[in-house]
């Protein structure tokens, strides 16, 4: 498999402290990278610097040319205000293809076919002209995953997208997860503190402290004292 992102030695931070430091991984085509840690770990500032909303202090970030053609889809954590966004279903998800659309005043035939197409994908085209802030918490999910999808085709971010879900909603969101990365090829970053229901649909886990105290397999993560310490089993 071929790199869609690659950290070498990456810092990341805001004016004088880096809250990552000396990152090296890589997220590649076809993954499923799921990001552990305590809270003020740094994930969220590493999820801004793969976003390219934060440039590295020190070290090497590539972004393979495919990625910076086919874009990155992201789908940050809700607040209770976007929760309430006023906008139809169809509205929120073409409103990923706005870096297509540029300065044109309309979205084309081609970017309308496309929210269509992920609509039709995530099971929520019959409800493309509800009201967005009028759908259940897993409904709203869908929709912006299907929004992710119309603004990119190899790289899903995903920051914490099972808060405030039921336990069913969560199950569902994540068979809805799997299924893109297994069947649409999707790689997948997640952030999350549900590590324990992930750790069968993950490819590898990054746990960070700052720094990596562990870039691997599942498996591995599960033998290592981080890992056992972190999902429960203790030492």
């Amino acid at each position: 498999m071929s790199s869609l992102i690659t950290c070498s030695h990456v810092d990341f931070g805001y004016e004088n402290h880096d809250a990552v430091i000396d990152l090296t991984m890589e997220v590649e085509e076809g993954d499923y990278l799921c990001v552990v840690g305590a809270n003020g770990s740094g994930k969220s500032t590493l999820v801004k610097g793969l976003l390219g909303l934060l440039k590295p202090t020190a070290g090497t970030l590539v972004v393979s040319e495919e990625l910076k053609r086919t874009g990155i889809g992201y789908l940050p954590q809700q607040t209770a205000a976007q929760r309430d966004f006023p906008a139809t279903v169809c509205e929120v998800v073409i409103s990923g293809a706005l870096s297509r659309r540029g300065n044109r005043p309309f979205y084309s035939a081609k970017e309308k076919n496309m929210a269509a197409a992920a609509m039709e994908k995530l099971g929520i085209l019959d409800l493309k002209r509800r009201c967005y802030r009028e759908l259940s918490g897993g409904q709203q999910q869908r929709v912006l995953i299907a929004r992710a999808l119309c603004a990119a085709k190899k790289l899903l971010i995903l920051d914490e997208p099972v808060t405030g879900l039921d336990p069913s909603a969560i199950q569902e969101f994540y068979g809805l997860v799997k299924r893109l990365n297994s069947e649409e090829g999707m790689a997948v970053l997640m952030v999350t503190h549900d590590v324990a229901n992930i750790m069968g649909q993950a490819s590898r886990i990054l746990h960070l402290q700052q720094r990596a105290l562990f870039f691997g397999t599942p498996a591995e993560y599960g033998e290592t004292q981080v890992g056992r310490r972190f999902l429960g089993g203790g030492l």
